[in-house]
């Protein structure tokens, strides 16, 4: 069906009735419904039922893409049956009906013959001289001057140069990328298969074409990365004066274009007009020479001024109901049998003829030229204007469009001619363009879902789409937007179908901020879910992640569970291609955050280092201690969290093991110097402002029990041991805290070198092997150290044999052996000074023991 008309489906069976239960008709008849079960008839223009969605696979480079538009693309890695051979190269008969397709339409009514190359000829030579030697070439010439006219003549004359032809390329608004897949596209048949980056290079390696690129919007490394892809073939390149100049380093024939002569201007507007020009004419033609510099295209335009200065002088004068002349302005001479006398332009309005032109045009073709100011100058495809200006007759208007010279080719359609934007803008034309372009939205949101239309033909008027989708956002009023989502919803999809990705990605990223500006959450989850799967195809890892993520908090907002899968599966995909490595900042589902080994302070025993995560072991009292690198929180903090509670048990099991030894390695260099301290001979005392690590016999492990000299720390002296305080019997030798001497632990002072006697508690046979008295002032059952007193036993004082004890410590451990010294008397003080206040220090923190 066209379309254009929102009438019934083809073949006029709107009102059929196929699987209707009841139904009953004669052979060759259609399908019949009884009259009670006939539903009133729907209004002309009533919305079109929803039907099922239209999903297109296609095979990106080693991807399955499923182009899903209800809840999101869906990617999964390629089977092995589903990839392509190798392609197959066009015929010549499939390029020259390729060639034909990537032109414009020549639009209805128009009767006037393309203008005439003239001064041409020495470039045109030495275009086809140099591509046929094989070189690339830049035409550059401004705007107007005739690079378009001269690029057809030179690939007429270069068809049979290269053995894949002619390929006419577009370079408006696109980039290298774009250009190889549409260069592949053109001489490789691979229908719904777009290859990667590696293949493409590949495959456009050995393509071997005379390409006629016009409208070149970019230079340096990105036209290198252009040529060097593609050795065997020449290029002649058309850009204006603006575009960046290439590398210096490329080997690339620059050709300017100028503008015509004066003999040549002449020859153009009597050719225009089809005959001799007058007097007046003449000089008016060399003035307006002289003014636009011999630009081409404002002589096509001042040949269209006198072509209707001709329609108007010929056209008698206007007569009434009576026959009696009408009435005319001064200015307009009426002449009987010769008609009006119309004046030359003046020189201003032959410079700048855009509105003159549109006022003496129809009023389908000023609509027309208002919509494309609306649509800052793409123009319609001429199927559209009947729909759009509501004129049954308004496909015309585009030949009229182009006999004035308004408009100029761009690949397969047709732009406002340069410098005619700006000059409509001028004189009004963009007067309610906000309302028109709003128009076309809502014609293009109807017309890219419509079955019937083609992913080639949609993406072959995306630029129209595309400008009347920005035009909205942010826009004049509050429907505007919505309306911009609503049509970047639905040609999304189509253009990722028709393989015009550069579409597809513009398209996304004006839905999203439309969808971010209207507050529709769910739109904007399913760009970002596009973006993502985009980003994906085209390699870019970290962008794929990033929108992926954002798409699945917002699908995770809304309870979307379809669409959440979707996102998941494509994430994982992500990962996957990711080698299985966590971006920067993140660790792995069971994988310990390795300890910082930059420059850092080292934390002391007892401190928490200042960014932490503080985890209980299930399965010992101890508390597992693990730097966090990265911040938790955000809507990703479920995906971006990283915390040792995704390991395995063994993992947990182990590190609570590392933990619990530092603890009781910590519990042993502490008690250890205590004990040291507390000893007979007095060897082994801690100082003020002296490590309580620091020493030979600390009570660590390292420590050599069998050494029989003094094995206590030494004083600043070199001197093992310190004195007591004399006169002060109990008391360490060294102020407590508080600047006091601190109480020992008997009542008599303790003599260095020789061990406490004293009575054995009650119900012991052997002395203690703690070292030290007991903490509780309890005695202790047969002999057995006590709980806080395992594993911190101090070496033996010199000159004493360590004895053993008859019960093994309850640590699992081995322990140095502990000295001779017995418990003391019942009913003494028996409470230990805390090691802190022995060396003046902080507390240690509370240990857990074994």
């Amino acid at each position: 069906m066209d379309p254009m008309s929102r009438g019934p489906e083809e073949f006029n069976h709107a009102g059929d009735t196929v699987g209707v239960a009841g139904a009953h008709a004669e052979p060759g008849a259609g399908p019949q419904r009884s009259v009670r079960d006939k539903e009133p008839a729907a209004p002309e223009f009533a919305p079109r039922p929803a039907g099922l969605a239209r999903t297109v696979q296609l095979v990106v480079g080693d991807f399955l893409l499923t182009v899903n538009p209800v809840d999101g693309s869906e990617i999964e890695n390629c089977p092995p049956g589903e990839i392509p051979g190798p392609a197959i190269r066009r015929t010549a008969a499939e390029r020259t009906e390729s060639e034909r397709a990537a032109r414009p339409p020549l639009p209805p009514g128009l009767m006037t013959p393309a203008p005439a190359l003239l001064e041409r000829a020495e470039e045109r030579a030495r275009l086809v001289r140099l591509l046929g030697r094989g070189r690339s070439v830049r035409l550059t010439g401004p705007a107007g001057a005739g690079r378009t006219a001269l690029l057809d003549a030179v690939a007429g004359d270069c068809a049979e140069l290269a053995p894949d032809g002619v390929v006419r390329l577009s370079g408006h608004r696109r980039g290298p990328t774009e250009l190889l897949h549409e260069l592949y596209a053109t001489v490789f048949h691979t229908p719904l298969h777009r290859p990667d980056r590696p293949t493409l290079l590949d495959r456009v390696h050995e393509i071997g074409a005379v390409v006629v690129l016009d409208d070149l919007e970019f230079g340096g490394s990105a036209l290198e990365e252009l040529l060097m892809a593609t050795p065997e073939c020449a290029y002649v390149l058309a850009a204006t004066p603006e575009t960046p100049a290439p590398h210096p380093d490329s080997h690339i024939e620059e050709v300017f274009l100028g503008g015509l002569g004066r003999n040549a201007t002449l020859e153009l507007l009597e050719r225009a007009v089809d005959r001799p020009l007058t007097d007046e004419e003449a000089n008016w033609a060399g003035d307006l020479w002289f003014e636009s510099e011999g630009l081409a295209l404002r002589f096509v335009q001042a040949g269209a001024l006198l072509r209707q200065r001709d329609r108007l002088r010929g056209e008698g004068s206007p007569l009434d109901a009576y026959g009696f002349p009408v009435d005319e302005p001064a200015d307009a001479s009426v002449f009987s049998g010769e008609g009006r006398e119309i004046p030359l332009p003046t020189l201003g309005e032959g410079a700048a003829p855009a509105a003159l032109l549109a006022s003496r045009l129809s009023e389908a073709a000023r609509a027309t030229l208002r919509f494309a100011v609306a649509l800052g100058g793409e123009v319609p495809h001429q199927a559209h204007l009947p729909a759009l200006i509501g004129d049954t007759h308004a496909d015309a208007a585009l030949g009229e469009l182009l006999d004035s010279g308004l408009l100029s080719p761009v690949g397969s359609r047709y732009r406002l001619a340069a410098g005619v934007l700006t000059q409509l803008e001028s004189t009004g034309y963009a007067a309610g363009a906000g309302e028109r372009a709003h128009s076309a939205a809502q014609h293009y949101a109807w017309w890219t879902g419509h079955p019937s239309v083609t992913p080639e033909r949609a993406a072959a008027e995306a630029d129209a789409v595309l400008a009347a989708m920005s035009a909205l956002v942010p826009g004049d009023q509050d429907e505007h937007p919505a309306t911009a989502v609503k049509l970047a919803r639905t040609a999304a999809p189509v253009f990722a179908a028709g393989l015009h990705w550069g579409a597809w990605e513009r398209s996304l990223r004006v839905g999203s901020e439309a969808a971010r500006l209207t507050g529709e959450v769910a739109e904007e989850a399913y760009f970002h879910h596009e973006l993502g799967v985009l980003a994906l195809c085209n390699g870019g890892l970290d962008r794929a992640r990033a929108e992926l993520e954002a798409s699945i908090a917002l699908r995770g907002a809304l309870s979307d569970k379809r669409g959440t899968v979707a996102g998941r599966r494509a994430l994982a995909l992500v990962e996957d291609r990711s080698g299985g490595l966590a971006a920067p900042g993140r660790s792995s589902v069971g994988e310990e955050v390795p300890a910082a080994r930059h420059e850092e302070p080292k934390a002391l025993p007892g401190m928490l280092p200042p960014a932490a995560v503080t985890a209980q072991l299930p399965d010992a009292k101890a508390t597992l201690v693990t730097r966090r690198d990265t911040p938790v929180g955000g809507a990703m903090a479920s995906l971006r969290r990283r915390t040792v509670f995704g390991g395995a048990r063994r993992n947990l099991v182990a590190a609570g093991a590392g933990a619990l030894l530092a603890a009781v390695l910590g519990t042993v260099v502490t008690l250890g110097a205590t004990s040291n301290n507390n000893s007979d001979d007095g060897g082994g005392g801690v100082k003020q402002q002296q490590p309580a690590d620091e020493g030979g016999s600390d009570g660590s492990p390292d420590a050599d029990p069998t050494n029989s000299g003094d094995t206590g720390a030494t004083s600043g002296d070199g001197k093992g041991g310190g004195p007591t305080s004399p006169g002060k019997p109990g008391t360490t030798g060294r102020p407590g805290a508080s600047g006091q001497p601190v109480p020992g632990t008997s009542g008599s002072p303790s003599t260095p070198g020789h061990a406490s006697t004293g009575p054995s508690a009650p119900g012991t046979s052997k002395p203690s092997t703690s070292g030290k008295p007991s903490t509780s002032g309890r005695p202790t059952p047969s002999g057995k150290p006590t709980p806080s007193d395992s594993g911190s036993a101090s070496p033996s004082p010199s000159g004493s044999t360590p004895t053993v004890p008859s019960t093994p410590p309850s640590s699992g451990g081995s322990s140095p052996p502990a000295s001779t010294k017995p418990p003391p008397p019942s009913g003494s003080a028996s409470t230990a000074p805390t090691s802190s206040a022995r060396a003046g220090s902080q507390p240690p923190s509370p240990s857990t023991s074994s």
